[in-house]
């Protein structure tokens, strides 16, 4: 089957939402099926050679066996919201010229947000009659409303409309977990066509390694304790409770380990210099071939939330750290689906969001009980293998995709259950 995934981002961009479609989109191809991807030119914290991109609005290139039409996008100031919104809209159109440029698909995949390139995935609709499946992955506007980057009502307003006209025009949406199915169907999605296909994680790539590995030796850590968090310093991440924690930690043999980039790095660091710690190192950005070197050196990995993110998000660093055989400490909301997993799997431990003392006292526990380290990162390990595996996702997006195409979809609940 021909499949068209739109994505803002691809590799050699970095982070989550580069790779969920790449790493889709290679295993669909692996099945089989003929991928066409529709992208950016790389622009997002990019690892690797760039040359070859230099100057070009456009350049059509093979990557493992996927056709990858990227398309040059005006580099704006993304930490300004008109500048992001101009970026995305002006990405939108350019993705649905470059759609109309290929050959016919069967099917389309969006990657959402962004949410103009929801509207990208109606357009294609429309005009060459191609069932689009809306791959929901923040529930955006609500997302930034939370956190108080969005308050101007007729902007919010607009963006509520168009996530409504979005869901409804959509003839699937996939979420990955329960309580943003229900949010997307609150918002004017049907019922029946509102799927849960849970993010997965590649249990080839990750895999459990010694933690005694090149990336401790390389950064002088090999006798350290190792509480590691890897991933965008954005808006939502909340490494200031990461620094706190570790204020109250610096009479331990703990080390936390800040790993990534993001629009509040300058500051983190400079808090973490005025707070004079000495068990808390910043490295930046790793390609991805160094990752599971990261979680394998870490004798615990980190999720944290600002508690003013309610919207249920599982963040994909959870899968992650469970495939590297590795225990979870998550400091977020606890009415979200993240402690639901890490409760059902038995790999870590949540605290409530924004509470040092907890969090400390979480890792200290963990700190001082090997044995509990290993059972939850044997835990973790097992869960991803049996449900959050790529090929066991792959197979429920390859389903679904026989449905669309021809049998009728059955609700939510009973196409996640095979029914």
């Amino acid at each position: 089957m021909k499949i068209l995934l739109i994505s803002a981002y691809f590799p050699p961009d970095t982070g989550s939402a580069s790779h969920l479609f790449y790493e889709l989109g290679k295993a669909l191809s692996d099945q089989g099926h003929k991928i066409t991807v529709i992208t950016g030119i790389p622009s997002y914290h990019v690892q690797g050679p760039l040359d070859r991109y230099k100057g070009k609005n456009w350049i059509r290139e093979n990557v493992n066996g996927m056709d990858v039409l990227r398309v040059a996008l005006p580099q704006l100031p993304r930490q300004l919201m008109v500048a992001r919104a101009l970026w995305q809209f002006s990405g939108a159109f350019a993705f649905l010229f470059a759609g109309l440029k290929v050959a016919r698909q069967d099917i389309t995949f969006v990657y959402y947000p962004p949410q103009p390139l929801g509207l990208t995935g109606w357009a294609l609709k429309k005009l060459s009659r191609i069932p689009v499946v809306l791959n929901v992955q923040d529930l955006f506007p609500q997302s930034i409303i939370d956190l108080g980057l969005l308050k101007n009502p007729w902007i919010i307003r607009i963006f509520e409309t168009m996530e409504r006209f979005i869901y409804r025009q959509a003839d699937v949406i996939t979420v990955h977990s329960e309580g943003n199915r229900q949010y997307v169907i609150n918002k004017g999605a049907s019922v029946e066509k509102v799927i849960v296909i849970p993010n997965w994680v590649d249990t080839d790539f990750i895999r459990p390694s010694e933690r005694i590995n090149e990336f401790r030796r390389e950064h002088g850590l090999v006798d350290a304790f190792i509480v590691s968090f890897a991933g965008v310093l954005g808006y939502s991440q909340d490494i200031d409770v990461i620094l706190q924690a570790a204020k109250l930690t610096e009479e331990q043999q703990i080390f936390w380990l800040i790993v990534g980039d993001g629009v509040e790095k300058a500051r983190l660091q400079l808090k973490a210099k005025e707070m004079e710690l000495k068990n808390v190192k910043f490295l930046p950005m790793q390609p991805r071939e160094k990752y599971p070197s990261i979680l394998h050196a870490s004798d615990i990995g980190l999720v944290t939330l600002y508690a003013d993110v309610k919207t249920p998000v599982v963040p994909s660093k959870i899968q992650s750290i469970m495939a590297a055989g590795r225990p979870v400490v998550a400091s977020l909301s606890l009415s979200g689906d993240a402690p639901k997993l890490i409760s059902e799997a038995g790999c870590g431990l949540c605290v409530p969001p924004e509470n040092p003392q907890a969090l400390a006292g979480a890792i200290l526990t963990l700190y001082r009980d090997p044995a509990l380290r290993e059972e939850m990162g044997r835990n973790g390990r097992r869960y991803v293998e049996e449900d959050l595996s790529l090929e066991a996702c792959t197979k429920r997006y390859e389903e679904l995709i026989k449905k669309v195409k021809g049998e009728k979809l059955g609700t939510g609940s009973d196409f996640l259950k095979g029914n």
